[in-house]
């Protein structure tokens, strides 16, 4: 983020909420992380089913990574874990299957 500390009132005029701006700021990296581990783990288990022909467990892998989404979405303390871990699932798949 820019640097605000020799800006006057904070880097924001006085009619802004500064703390307002900030956690919007913490949510949407928060919403960010979630949905690019969602997104690299959609691709990764379109990859399982196209290229390893498995598409039982492709199907399957998609459906963790829905559900790693919305835990990762709905628990702020475990951010991108729940999503990494799907990731890596899907991953160890399309490698050892």
């Amino acid at each position: 983020m820019a640097d605000t500390k020799h800006a006057p009132h904070g880097g924001y005029s006085p009619e802004m909420d500064g703390p307002a701006h900030e956690a919007m700021y913490q949510r949407f990296l928060h919403f960010l992380t979630v949905a690019v581990f969602f997104a690299a783990g959609c691709v990764t288990g379109l990859a399982v089913g196209g290229i390893k022909h498995a598409w039982g467990w492709a199907i399957i892998g998609i459906i963790i990574v829905h559900i790693a989404a919305v835990i990762g979405l709905f628990a702020p303390s475990l951010k991108w874990k729940p999503g990494a871990v799907a990731f890596a699932i899907l991953l160890f798949m399309l490698i050892f299957l």
